[in-house]
């Protein structure tokens, strides 16, 4: 396995003729609109409906802002019909330490972006990510190294602080990794998987420094990870988002890595569902918690990643391919997932009555779930007016434990219609001390526990009830939570979190999780300084504090079908 090479100029294979697929934003079903053919990009247009609303909403949000010049620089947010340049490197985030509005930082601010930068890791003299954690006090395990998703929450706090090129490292660095023979034991993986982690590896002796990378032969389990791939090409459409840049995107090397990705997963096999099939631990939740089958998590993120590849592959003859079938699946999978995997009160009522042993095209209970399946704590835990998306669904099997990440992407992706999105967030504020707590997020809810728990985690040790992901609370959560209540219109819903939050996070020295029903207690095994609890704090706290950040990880519904958003009980200013 050799190391790769360096970065070789990032424009000279660009041809003049070559844009980006615009995406229309999306019909609740209708998708066809997306194979029209694109407009060319508009430098000097006039601001979207959407980029006045986010900006009047910043202003609304920071008084300090009313009363300042009416030319102040705020980052824009566009249309996901056409990408805008702007200047690379623009600064952003009222309260980050590059901020010049005068705007007074929470204390912990200035130690999260302290902490951030020392855990930068850098390849060759340039920074290429940032490492899992700082914490010396036990074996490092893989912690001391580069996760592809935990960086994504770094990512997003330099792209918002207007630091964008340690991103665009770590986009073209584990594209090259990608490219590597990828075996373990025997077998070779598929050509597209994309590296669960990578560190550097310095030889003094040499003076040289190379990459290593892992693609699940070292993982606990030997799992591959599903969602590294998705979690690139949403990072990769939030740097263009971010930058106005399309020409990282447009590379021969950045186009062929989104194929090659979608390849895996568009796959045509003998599942007639158009879910992605996985096994346990292949993605945040890397453990065997009983995820395996079609798991919310890795759905919500091949959803959004799907989306996201329509915004930035070109109309080519290669493109094109991809560009058909990726239409035809978001027809399919809109439907299944916001058919099948949806939840409510309604809803549950219709499986408790359910008929088992049906037949045919005819049959209600599509899946054979038998009602004596449903567990007892649901019918407590369901409220009259909220719903959200369950774990999983598979023949004669609900996982109906409410997963966090799964639901956020889904109300940022536009997987969840808008009456979904509404109902996710009631759901929140109806269970706050179940799902919130003492400690945001919980990342599944409810714990698994006594013989189940033998069964489903194979008496595994670190996932005991309320704990790890077993029910444990994950402060890097916060920033999915911050995005979704942009995007609904329920900002106070996140600042009441991260004041929770902001009480204890850096006391405790930035955590991995937190153990209890109520996340009290910081994790049995839990790292401190971890990278992801700090950036994910500060992308939650920028996110607040400027809401057109929302557009990089946010996609929005077609325009004649979405909703004006609506101010709830929980809007305060």
């Amino acid at each position: 396995m050799s190391s790769p090479d360096a970065d070789d100029n990032q424009n000279k294979n660009m041809s003049n003729g070559d844009v980006l697929c615009p995406l229309a934003e999306l019909d609740e079903y209708d998708f066809s609109k997306l194979l029209e053919k694109p407009r060319l990009l508009n430098i000097d247009r006039q601001s979207s409906l959407d980029e006045r609303f986010l900006n009047e909403l910043s202003i609304a949000m920071n008084p300090v802002l009313s009363c300042r010049d009416t030319d102040i620089s705020l980052p824009r947010i566009y249309e996901p019909a056409e990408i805008v340049s702007s200047p690379v490197g623009k600064r952003s985030g009222f309260n980050t330490p590059r901020s010049h509005t005068g705007f007074d930082a929470h204390p912990m601010v200035g130690e999260a972006w302290d902490a951030l930068r020392r855990s930068l890791v850098y390849f060759r003299g340039q920074p290429v990510g940032t490492i899992a954690a700082l914490d010396n006090s036990e074996e490092n395990l893989n912690y001391d190294q580069v996760f592809v998703r935990d960086f994504v929450p770094s990512a997003l706090a330099f792209l918002m602080n207007g630091e964008p090129e340690i991103v665009k490292n770590f986009i073209l660095k584990t594209l090259r990794l990608q490219s590597w023979e990828k075996k373990i034991d025997r077998f070779q993986l598929g050509e597209g998987v994309m590296p669960a982690s990578f560190k550097v590896l310095h030889d003094p002796v040499r003076n040289s420094e190379t990459l290593i990378a892992d693609f699940g032969e070292s993982a606990i389990g030997r799992v591959a990870p599903v969602d590294s791939g998705f979690w690139w090409i949403i990072l990769l459409r939030a740097y263009t988002k971010s930058t106005g840049d399309t020409s990282l995107a447009e590379l021969p090397e950045c186009q062929k890595g989104m194929r090659l990705i979608l390849a895996l997963c568009l796959s045509e096999g003998f599942d007639t569902f158009p879910t992605l099939l996985c096994a346990d631990g292949c993605c945040m939740i890397d453990r065997r918690m009983g995820v395996y089958g079609y798991p919310i998590e890795i759905q919500a993120l091949f959803f959004m990643a799907l989306r996201c590849a329509l915004l930035l592959l070109k109309q080519d003859n290669e493109g094109k391919e991809f560009i058909e079938r990726i239409v035809k699946r978001l027809h399919a999978l809109s439907y299944h997932m916001r058919s099948y995997f949806w939840l409510d009160f309604k809803q549950l009522n219709d499986i408790y009555r359910f008929k088992t042993e049906e037949y045919s095209h005819t049959a209600v209970n599509k899946f054979n779930v038998m009602p004596d399946s449903l567990p007892e704590w649901i019918f407590d835990f369901m409220p009259a007016r909220g719903g959200y998306f369950i774990g999983n669904v598979s023949p004669a099997r609900m996982d109906f434990r409410w997963f966090c990440l799964g639901n956020c992407i889904a109300i940022l992706s536009s997987l969840a219609t808008p009456e979904q999105s509404t109902a996710i967030m009631d759901l929140i504020e109806s269970r706050w001390e179940e799902l919130v707590g003492e400690m945001p997020l919980k990342v599944c809810y409810p714990a698994i526990e006594t013989h189940e728990w033998r069964i489903v985690t194979g008496c595994d040790p670190k996932n005991t009830r309320w704990s790890y992901h077993n029910g444990g609370s994950w402060p890097v959560l916060l920033w999915l939570l911050a995005a979704a209540c942009v995007k609904t219109g329920r900002p106070q819903i996140a600042r009441r979190a991260i004041e929770i939050a902001e009480a204890r996070l850096l006391k405790d020295q930035w955590p991995e999780y937190y153990d209890g029903k109520l996340g009290r207690y910081i994790g049995k095994q839990a790292r401190k300084s971890q990278t992801w609890s700090i950036a994910g704090y500060l992308v939650a706290k920028m996110m607040l504090e400027d809401p057109s950040h929302l557009g990089m990880v946010s996609i929005e519904e077609d325009r004649q079908m979405k909703p004006i958003l609506r101010r709830s009980n929980s809007w305060t200013l």
